[in-house]
């Protein structure tokens, strides 16, 4: 399995990357089979996604984190809370990706803040995005103010997070999108058929019999 952590903290030590690590460890652990994790700091590519948002071409570290976000069986990213929102660093590096890249991918969500004000960021931010992007979030999203760090609370929801991670990468295992000759994603072939029942017949069967 191919995990890749997306941190976008700027820092050194980074609260950032210190959450994307307990993350990545606990989702290794309740994988199944062996895991390689890769670690793209987007603090070390600033420049270069600067470059790429002028001239369109991914270059040197940049192509290779592209490629590795790309290839990943699951993605956790994590950015601080900047201005309420995430940070324009994180936004960036996800606006040099194809359009494409992360359909039906799954994705655990995550971010920083100084205080637990700005937790939802979370699903008024991070989540939309991700929405767009047409990803396969993860229903616990982890946020990590400064008063979480050694209280209790934050090492149940990384441990909830990772394992609802580590479950729908390996239920979705077989049924990634497999691009078709014309580069589109494939939709994964329908196995139940879906039985619809008009709302006029539920609304029948609620009301008491006369």
């Amino acid at each position: 399995m191919k995990l890749v952590v997306v941190s976008a903290g700027l820092s050194v030590p980074s609260s950032t990357r210190l959450l994307a690590d307990r993350l990545a460890a606990a989702t290794a652990e309740r994988a199944r089979g062996a895991v390689e994790t890769t670690v793209v700091e987007l603090r070390d590519l600033a420049v270069e996604i600067a470059h790429n948002l002028t001239n369109g071409f991914p270059s040197g570290k940049l192509a290779a984190a592209v490629d590795a976000v790309t290839g990943a069986d699951g993605l956790i990213v994590v950015t601080p809370v900047f201005s309420a929102s995430y940070s324009g660093l994180f936004k960036s590096f996800f606006d040099v990706l194809d359009k494409d890249a992360l359909v039906g991918k799954p994705v655990l969500l995550a971010a920083t803040g100084g205080t637990a004000r700005h937790s939802l960021v979370l699903e008024h931010a991070l989540r939309p995005l991700f929405s767009y992007l047409r990803a396969v979030v993860v229903p616990t999203g982890v946020f990590a103010a400064s008063e979480d760090w050694g209280a209790e609370g934050l090492p149940q929801r990384v441990e909830r997070a990772a394992g609802e991670l580590a479950a729908l990468i390996a239920g979705l295992g077989g049924a990634h999108p497999v691009n078709g000759a014309s580069g589109a994603p494939a939709r994964p072939a329908a196995t139940d058929e879906l039985t619809v029942v008009p709302f006029a017949e539920q609304l029948a069967a609620l009301r008491p019999m006369g």
